[in-house]
């Protein structure tokens, strides 16, 4: 239990705001969000030292786009593999399950309940984005 303690608190120091940052609040990873479609809600938190998240939540639609890609169990899946501080934000690995594949990845803070997620190909050059908004719980299905 300690062992988790000490891990928990190393990881929120690792993603809190460094000092002298701006006074405007800015989100914290760790916690349930919604994508933009309101089709999937992650739940963050530490994985070792790194940021991760998992699918705790679906709607119908994207478990059904999910197996097409192969993936049959939607919930549960690690979709933010490995993310580590940087500055702005958190880079590490984003997993698209109707895809079937690993993009590289950054989460930018916005506001105090927004995570931007990237997701890019070409080392970079092509990214796509979704804004996430912070829930309380995730939906019902």
């Amino acid at each position: 239990m300690r062992g988790m303690m000490a891990t928990a608190i190393v990881v929120a120091t690792a993603f809190a705001l460094p000092v002298g940052a701006s006074a405007a609040p800015t989100a914290s990873p760790l916690g349930t969000w919604l994508n933009p479609y309101g089709s999937v809600a992650v739940r963050t938190g530490a994985c070792g030292d790194r940021l991760c998240g998992w699918i705790v939540w679906a709607s119908a639609e994207a478990q059904a786009d999910a197996r097409e890609g192969g993936v049959t169990g939607l919930i549960g899946t690690q979709l933010l593999e490995n993310y580590r501080p940087t500055s702005g934000g958190w880079v590490g690995t984003v997993f698209v399950p109707d895809m079937g594949r690993r993009f590289y990845s950054k989460i930018e803070p916005v506001g105090s309940d927004g995570l931007r997620v990237k997701g890019c190909i070409l080392h970079g050059l092509v990214c796509r984005s979704q804004l996430w908004h912070r829930v309380a719980q995730p939906p019902h299905a």
